[in-house]
């Protein structure tokens, strides 16, 4: 929990941070659960497993880089996709791919 809150506050930081230059963008890989979509924003609720070296497992709201990957998702879809972090702060998924179904035993 210390370590989420760290990571949430250090994003918060730099997106206060001011610069008109672009920035250089880290990318990490994300495994999880589409929970819910929000067509107006263009963003995924998305409960994530740990992203090591980023964030502790968690569910939070991504902002969805492509119209048409977000066109493709839907609740309950498993994902994996890069989460984009730019140096102020700002991040969005790329490069989904929803993963088939886990086969029934």
């Amino acid at each position: 929990m210390k370590t989420t809150l760290i990571t949430l506050a250090l994003i918060f930081l730099l997106a206060c941070a001011h610069g008109a230059k672009p920035t250089p963008q880290k990318h990490y890989s994300l495994t999880g659960k589409v929970v819910s979509l929000d067509a107006k924003e263009q963003s995924a609720a998305i409960d994530a497993a740990a992203i090591p070296n980023f964030m502790e497992a968690m569910t939070m709201d991504y902002p969805i880089a492509s119209k048409a990957e977000f066109a493709t998702l839907h609740a309950g879809d498993r994902i994996t996709a890069s989460v984009d972090v730019s140096d102020d702060g700002s991040y969005s998924l790329s490069q989904i791919k929803v993963r088939p179904p886990d086969a029934k035993k």
